[in-house]
């Protein structure tokens, strides 16, 4: 085979540096390689275009927050105290330069413990109680302490310890006071326990407002409680009948009111009846007296008749007064007819020229 001639193109003696680059790539050829594939790189669904849609949907989701009602927001810029913002929608630097911790200020947090301690007679007593509290400040609620809540379990022991070992135990189990001075009640310790606490809490500069302190339980010591039960019942005891008493008082005495007042009208009436009869009385006596001036003898008569009729009105009797010549007839009830037919009506008195007493005369005439 000639040397030129086509076909293999290795036994051309002006192609062997073409062989060279044909059997290895050289630096030229690489270099456009790399710059292609960069370029692959860019286009639409490269790499380079998902990581820039990446670092885009980044800025937009951390570069605003959302607060909800009753929240707070606290802005940090690079973990320092940036701002504090309400609820609602709000623009920020994108996460990590600005971040927000979210914090509820309206909800009421609880917290309930148990303290065994010594009052102030060194009688053991146990208080169960329970705080009540909300955040006031966001700020140092977050900054000023490193456990705030783990803080207020703290300083509410201690400002309990402190209310409570300053008063005697019968003070405190019974609400009552033997002694000259009267015991505090149960709410006044529960607000003293409340107020230090607070000041405590102001003072540790924690961010933490207490809205309410109670006691739910204070028990004596095991050993105790059978006879601190039966000094409490006993004080409940004389309480309910100290009250049964008041009750009977506040029942009685408008009572006994009202029977004055009875009585009282009562004798007002009395004494009107009085006063009346007595003026009857008296008006009746001036008319009799003014008969008795005019006719004393019919008068004098006729009040003896009335008086003896008032006093044999119960009784029949027959009354001769005039030996025989006026029989007086004096019985039975008033206004009733006698059955003798020979006797005059009750009450009559027989006159000279009357029938009725000449008769009675003749018949007693022998």
């Amino acid at each position: 085979m000639a040397w030129n001639e086509p076909g293999n193109g290795q036994r051309d003696p002006w192609n062997k540096n073409k062989r060279g680059s044909a059997g290895k790539p050289g630096v030229e050829t690489a270099l456009k390689d790399l710059f292609k594939r960069i370029g692959r790189l860019g286009g639409p669904g490269g790499i380079l275009t998902i990581v820039v849609a990446i670092l885009l949907a980044w800025l937009l989701l951390t570069s605003y927050t959302v607060i909800g009602t009753g929240q707070v927001g606290v802005v940090q810029r690079f973990g320092a105290y940036a701002r504090t913002v309400g609820a609602g929608f709000h623009l920020k630097l994108p996460a990590p330069i600005e971040t927000t911790q979210t914090v509820a200020t309206s909800r009421v947090r609880a917290m309930s413990d148990q303290v065994r301690m010594l009052t102030r007679e060194q009688d053991i007593v146990t208080v169960d109680f329970n705080v009540q509290y909300q955040v006031a400040d966001p700020r140092k609620y977050l900054f000023s302490a490193r456990d705030p809540d783990g803080t207020l379990n703290a300083a509410a022991q201690a400002a309990v310890r402190a209310v409570i070992g300053a008063q005697a135990m019968d003070d405190v189990l019974t609400g009552q006071s033997d002694g000259n001075a009267p015991a505090p009640h149960l709410g006044t310790l529960q607000q003293q326990v409340r107020d230090q606490l607070q000041r405590t809490l102001d003072a540790y500069d924690c961010g933490l407002r207490v809205t309410d302190v109670s006691f739910q339980a204070v028990t004596p010591p095991q050993e105790a409680k059978d006879a601190f039960d039966d000094v409490i019942a006993a004080r409940q005891d004389r309480a309910g009948l100290i009250d049964q008493a008041k009750a009977n008082t506040s029942q009685d005495i408008p009572n006994a009111k009202g029977e004055a007042s009875r009585l009282a009208a009562e004798a007002q009436a009395y004494r009107a009846e009085r006063i009346a009869r007595a003026q009857g009385e008296a008006e009746r006596f001036d008319l009799i007296l003014k008969e008795y001036r005019a006719a004393p003898e019919v008068t004098r008569r006729r009040l003896w008749l009335e008086t003896m009729e008032d006093i044999l009105h119960a009784s029949n009797k027959v009354i001769d007064g005039s030996e025989g010549r006026s029989v007086i007839s004096i019985g039975g009830d008033r206004g009733e007819a006698q059955p003798a037919a020979n006797l005059p009506v009750a009450g009559a008195v027989a006159q000279p020229g009357n029938t009725a007493g000449e008769e009675a005369e003749k018949g007693k005439q022998p």
